[in-house]
Formats: structure tokens, sequence, C-alpha cells
């Protein structure tokens, strides 16, 4: 089964095409969208946070409660159908919500490994280096989730991510 990443404006697409059973929005407050009807219950996450690694005014940023609740509702996903995962350009908080579920999915795939696959299903993702240090600690991956980030090339910059899927299941 697939996890699904993409922006804001791809997300009715996306869900029509796929049926996902898990939704995962990661919005500021100030844009976030209703819960999306039809979802059973509980499947679909709202996340109210900023795009920012660092404290600012009017800012909601990533914490410990946050990372905690994306990596309890990947591990609930049982797979039987897509999970989509989203934010605002599908650059920054979207991948790094895939690369943290796909860690907590794959604990036995190397960072690096699950990192770099990400880069290769997605050339622009930028995941977001606070909530990949926090899953990191959250995970007790001593600094490799991070690392594994922080390793990747930079990107070209772009303003608006693509859709992109991957293999929820990973091999090493």
């Amino acid at each position: 089964m697939h996890i699904h990443v993409c922006p804001l404006a791809a997300v009715d697409d996306l869900v029509a095409a796929h049926d996902p059973s898990h939704l995962l929005t990661l919005l500021g407050p100030e844009g976030m969208i209703a819960e999306r009807p039809g979802l059973a219950a509980g499947r679909h996450l709202r996340i109210a946070v900023n795009d920012v690694t660092e404290p600012g005014e009017g800012m909601v940023l990533a914490d410990a409660g946050h990372i905690g609740e994306i990596i309890g509702f990947a591990t609930s996903w049982d797979r039987s159908r897509p999970m989509v995962i989203h934010c605002w350009a599908g650059i920054s908080r979207s991948t790094a919500a895939a690369f943290i579920a796909l860690s907590a999915l794959n604990p036995d795939v190397p960072e690096p490994t699950l990192a770099r696959r990400l880069r290769e299903a997605a050339p622009f993702a930028k995941p977001n280096l606070l909530l990949v240090a926090l899953a990191d600690e959250a995970m007790g991956r001593g600094g490799r989730m991070r690392g594994a980030i922080e390793a990747l090339p930079e990107t070209d910059f772009v303003s608006i991510g693509r859709p992109f899927r991957l293999a929820a299941v990973q091999a090493p």
C-alpha cells in the first residue's frame, strides 16, 4: 500500500482517485481545513502548525505532542487503503510527515535509505527539520533521521510540489 503526498490544491483530486482510509493534514491554524466528510471517525488527523523551525510572532511551532500524534496515526494505519498526507505546498511539512511515517512503519530500514527514497520520489522535497528532529527524538533514533535529511543534496526551489507516492513498506 502507498502513502500519497501532495499540496493542498491537489487533495480533492488525490482523495477521489485513491480513496484513502487515512488523511493527514498539516496546515497553519489560520488555514486549517474542516474534517473531511466520508472518512471514518479518527481517520483525518489535522495538525495545526506553521512551516517554521524557529519561534516567531504568531507562529505555531511543532512540538513533541504533534509528533506523537503523527507517529500514532501512522502506526495505527492498517494499510488496507492508501494514506494521503498534505500541507500547503507539499514540500516541507508533508514530506517531513511522510518521512516520519515511513520511519515509524519501517524501523529496520536505515534512515538514509528512507531519506533517499523520499528524495527520489520527490526531488523537490525539503522536509521540515523541526518535525524531523522531534520525531528523531521521539523514536530514539539518536540523530539518524535528522542526519539523513541534512545529508541530502539541496533541492531546486519550487513554490508548489507535485503529488507523489511512496510504498509504505520498504525493503532495507
